[in-house]
């Protein structure tokens, strides 16, 4: 790859002195069957024709070096569609392209190639081999016919030789480069002859390529006749204009003299009127036919009246003017038409989202109210779960069967009151806040509004945007929401609400008292390996460009990746590990150039490397001192170990581990005291006398995660129970329940979230408490099927649990 700058003509010379039948052989060549594709933002190149381009980006210059070195310098070349900045592959292409061989490169900047090259041949895309790290498809050439051309080719070819001629006149600025193609005119080879003169033309982008697609020779010398008549005619055109333009100069520069003696002498007169006029035209155009309400009418008539007495280079003519139109761009008692057909909307859940049935059903349940009554007043839904199952798309399924427009920004990390409730006109660069702001893209005034990561919203010395979204949810009062910008009363009463988060702890008392909180538990396995299979893979073959049936992932694979790849309560994570298997199979299949592809569960470690759980279960066997706990987190529900161990001759010190917070510390100091309390009971003094002659070390891994809460009480007490009496509770049993200093069990929270986290690690023994025996009850039938409850009402009944063969504990 040489260094040298593009500017050596000697090597453009030398291409276009080359022979039209020289050129042909060329293309008669072995060309290399997959290309490396760059993307034309401008225009097609053609064939025949050597020219500098310049690329940018790291991907792309990276791509052409590699061509360079591996395909004799060849790249496609494709017109995009759409051209994508972030990342070229993801552009539309057309289907059509050019074979270019590079001659040179320079890299000028780091992230720019400088190359010149000749286009060579046609191409059209057969099908997408690869996509990363760069864009290559297998294509299949075109080549000009080898026969003479006929009379009428002939014929068409002076045409155009002429049209040219008659171009060169008009628009010296392509004199030489017309010139080079006029004195080649070669009639032999009429094809390559046309594909050097369209490169010259200026036609649109879309015009050019439809002339790039045309085979035909015939058709194609008569679309360029056509483009080159019309090119003439724009040269006559601006030739006449140009001549205008200087005939009327002088003319021009007399008049502007006497318009301003005239502005002067109206002015005197008091006949001028207003140079803002027009504008204000506009605003008043812009108002009619709105049905506004009586007071944001009259705040509209003061502003134009003030906006009338503004002279237009005035700062606050632009202030005012920008606000007017604000207030006329939003949708003023436009709604939209809702849904009343609850079938259709059970239809569009059931069909986008698969599972959560409890959720739908509450959805539903809330959908028919808003139907019922018409209004959705008093209604505020919270969707509250960990990650990646589906809190997002749920809420736009919910705008999909109310038929209505849906807008989502997230609160998450939010700290200027001003993003919800907007900036006073009276700063530099004041906006209406983003609630204003959806209404106006949403155009309706009924549309459904999700504040995304609502439990993350924060607070600085800009205000609480918590505390701004409590008027904004409340139904008794946005009815008329007061926008900072617009200072003028808003209905928000029809807008539905609906917020997501990944806990409520988080979430202010007052904000969340104003929410209809709607729990998403997580996944199962089974119910990840069905949504694997009906939504992620098939969305995943088509972001990829394969059709349904090219590549398949068993449903043992599919249920391999869930259980060691991707155990979390949410699906994103799956989804990443489904795209990474394709992403390496799209690899294989370009170098294996097969066309049908199956995964496996054997060929899974093959893809995705060494499972990355194995089991959450850390012991394959009980040991005294060790309990199997169940937690609720922000991500789910998970099981949690606890460990304890003595030391002898300490004293009778306690000692906890594991980053606790402060509720789980005070948990362990009761669960310590109560278990004391018990053991004094025992007859045996190396069991009566255990904590006093040992330093108890209680630990709850991992170490490094921060863990807090009281629902580990009666996990701590067993564990340091069996600790004591060195008996070893099941192996098959987890648990979960907070405990007082007399022994009794209370209730928790996460009951389904815990019941999950149990199959997944394939307990079916769970501990209880008798107070949630309800909150069990109501969970699907797929959860509990094979679940074994022990429901504790005491600290006895988990002795009972823990020690079914044995009542040693009974004194």
């Amino acid at each position: 790859m040489s260094n040298d700058i593009i500017t050596d003509e000697e090597i453009i010379e030398e291409v276009q002195s080359e022979s039209a039948d020289q050129q042909l052989q060329r293309v008669e060549n072995v060309l290399p069957q997959n290309l490396t594709i760059l993307p034309l933002q401008q225009r097609p190149i053609f064939p025949g024709l050597a020219m500098p381009l310049t690329f940018k980006g790291k991907e792309m210059v990276e791509a052409i070096k590699k061509a360079v070195e591996e395909q004799d310098g060849y790249l496609g070349l494709v017109l995009a569609q759409e051209y994508n900045t972030e990342d070229y592959t993801e552009s539309e292409f057309y289907e059509h392209g050019t074979l270019f061989q590079v001659l040179r490169v320079n890299e000028a900047a780091p992230g720019v190639a400088q190359i010149l090259g000749r286009g060579v041949s046609r191409f059209h895309k057969k099908r997408v081999v690869l996509v990363k790290p760069a864009l290559r498809w297998e294509v299949q050439y075109h080549n000009e016919p080898e026969e003479k051309p006929d009379q009428d080719l002939k014929a068409y070819m002076m045409a155009i030789s002429g049209e040219i001629k008659a171009l060169l006149q008009l628009n010296p600025l392509f004199q030489e480069q017309v010139n080079m193609v006029v004195s080649q005119l070669n009639y032999d080879a009429p094809g390559l002859t046309m594909d050097v003169i369209s490169n010259l033309l200026s036609s649109d982008a879309e015009v050019l390529q439809d002339l790039l697609e045309t085979y035909d020779l015939h058709e194609r010398a008569q679309t360029l006749l056509k483009l080159i008549k019309e090119e003439l005619e724009i040269a006559k055109i601006q030739k006449r204009i140009n001549q205008q333009i200087e005939e009327k100069v002088n003319k021009q520069q007399k008049e502007f003299f006497l318009r301003e003696q005239l502005k002067a002498i109206k002015k005197e007169l008091g006949m001028e009127k207003e140079e803002g006029e027009s504008e204000i035209e506009k605003l008043e155009k812009l108002f009619e036919g709105k049905d506004l309400p009586e007071e944001v009418q009259k705040t509209v008539d003061d502003e134009l009246n003030k906006l009338r007495t503004l002279n237009i280079q005035s700062p606050e003519f632009n202030v005012t003017r920008t606000y007017l139109e604000t207030i006329g761009s939003l949708p003023w008692g436009i709604h939209s038409e809702d849904n009343s057909d609850i079938k259709a909307a059970r239809a569009i859940l059931n069909d986008e989202h698969y599972g959560l049935e409890e959720v739908k059903d509450r959805i539903l349940e809330f959908l028919s109210t808003v139907i019922k009554r018409g209004a959705v007043s008093g209604s505020i839904v919270c969707l509250v779960g960990p990650p990646g199952v589906g809190k997002t798309s749920i809420g736009k399924s919910v705008a999909h069967a109310l038929n209505r427009e849906f807008f989502r920004f997230s609160v998450g990390g939010m700290r200027d009151e001003a993003e919800i409730k907007g900036h006073r006109r009276t700063y530099i660069g004041a906006m209406p806040g983003k609630l204003i702001q959806a209404l106006k893209r949403a155009g309706t005034s009924n549309p459904v509004i999700m504040l995304d990561e609502i439990d993350k919203i924060g607070s600085s010395f800009r205000g609480d945007p918590a505390s701004a979204l409590l008027e904004v949810l409340d139904p008794e009062q946005n009815n008329s929401f007061m926008d900072h910008y617009l200072d003028l009363p808003y209905d928000l009463s029809n807008v539905l609400f609906i917020t997501t988060a990944n806990q409520l702890d988080t979430i202010p008392g007052p904000l969340l008292d104003r929410m209809e909180v709607i729990r998403l538990a997580g996944y199962i396995s089974d119910e990840k390996v069905q949504i694997a299979r009906r939504y992620l893979l098939p969305k995943q073959l088509k972001e990829h460009g394969f059709e349904p049936d090219e590549i398949d992932i068993t449903e043992d694979a599919l249920r391999v990746i869930v259980e060691k790849y991707a155990r979390e309560a949410g699906v994103r994570n799956l989804e990443k590990q489904i795209r990474k298997i394709i992403r390496k199979a799209t690899l294989k299949l370009a170098e294996e150039e097969t066309i049908d592809f199956t995964v496996d569960k054997d060929d899974i470690e093959e893809f995705l490397g060494k499972p990355i759980f194995k089991s959450e279960r850390l012991y394959n066997k009980s040991i005294p001192g060790v309990a199997l706990g169940l937690a609720y987190t922000s991500l789910g529900g998970a099981t949690l170990y606890i460990e304890a161990n003595g030391i002898p001759g300490q004293n009778g010190s306690f000692k906890q581990t594991g980053q606790l917070g402060d509720v789980m510390k005070e948990s362990a100091s009761i669960a310590h005291t109560y278990v004391r309390s018990r053991l004094a009971a025992f007859e045996a003094e190396d069991i009566k006398n255990y904590y006093d002659k040992h330093q108890v070390h209680l630990h709850v891994p991992a170490g490094a995660t921060p863990k807090d809460g009281p629902s580990a009480g009666i996990t701590m007490a067993l564990s340091l129970f069996a600790l004591a009496t060195g008996k070893a509770i099941r192996d098959d049993i987890a648990m979960t329940g907070e405990l007082t200093l007399t022994g009794k069990v209370l209730p928790i929270g996460g009951v389904k979230e815990k019941t999950i986290a149990a199959r997944r690690v394939g307990i079916t023994n769970l501990i209880l408490p008798e107070d949630n025996r309800r909150d069990f009850e109501e969970l699907q039938d797929h959860i509990k099927a094979g679940i074994n409850v022990h429901y504790a009402d005491y600290f006895d009944d988990v002795l009972a649990a823990a020690y079914p063969d044995d009542d040693f504990w009974k004194v």
